[in-house]
């Protein structure tokens, strides 16, 4: 028999991916929402699936609502934290098109790949309670920018001043796609491309795709590792 910490017996060897007991816990929770539902889900199965008893979940997360919230807020802070690094990256830099096309393809892709498809739990009706608010200002803040970066490029072309949500829920389908079955391996970037042939940029899609993958490496790789690609990042994270 192995231990979670201190008089936190664990009923079987980890089984599950992640560097703690809290990690493993986050991943089977992610596994059951998504599978049998939040309501259907109790913090008993939970702890079963990772191999702890349900005393020990507790020594983690006060209740289901709070492992809902995690993951919730798991599903916005990668893209939001990339989003923000783009918001403020100059324009002179880099053009509209380009800071755009990076956001929807860095955001779809970790709706695309990440191990659960969490993104199915946004229109729970347990989600708009008091205390997924953070969740939900988050995923505002992200929307926002979308529609900020749809309007500078509306400036320079002639996109349609709601591109920016159009192109944030169109983000947003490949959860229901994924739910589906019908996500392939090209669906983030055909849908940050499609956002650019909307904008009417067909012609500059190639030029368009290779300015986006350049902000992607740059603030992707700073944001994967966890560190501020801007100065005002680097504040908040202070």
């Amino acid at each position: 028999m192995t231990t979670t910490g201190p008089g936190r017996p664990r009923k079987q060897q980890a089984v599950r991916p992640g560097a703690t007991a809290r990690d493993e816990i986050l991943d089977a929770a992610a596994e059951l929402f998504t599978s049998q539902g939040f309501a259907n889900t109790s913090t008993r199965a939970i702890a079963d699936a990772v191999g702890i008893r349900q005393s020990s979940l507790y020594h983690h997360f006060s209740t289901k609502d709070e492992i809902l919230g995690e993951l919730l807020g798991g599903t916005v802070s990668t893209s939001l934290h990339f989003a923000r690094a783009i918001h403020q990256h100059s324009a002179n830099a880099a053009s509209a098109a380009a800071r755009l096309h990076a956001v929807v393809l860095f955001d779809g892709l970790q709706l695309c790949t990440s191990r659960w498809n969490l993104g199915v739990l946004y229109h729970l009706p347990e989600a708009r309670a008091e205390v997924f608010q953070p969740f939900m200002a988050a995923r505002q803040e992200l929307r926002s920018i979308y529609g900020d970066l749809g309007r500078e490029l509306m400036a320079v072309s002639d996109a349609d001043p709601g591109l920016g949500d159009t192109a944030f829920r169109l983000v947003e389908s490949l959860i229901n796609l994924r739910a589906d079955g019908l996500i392939a391996t090209d669906s983030a970037s055909t849908t940050a491309d499609t956002v650019m042939i909307l904008a009417g940029l067909r012609q500059k899609i190639q030029a368009v795709r290779d300015a986006s993958s350049e902000l992607i490496s740059r603030y992707g790789e700073a944001n994967r590792r966890g560190e501020a690609s801007e100065p005002a990042l680097a504040a908040e994270s202070a």
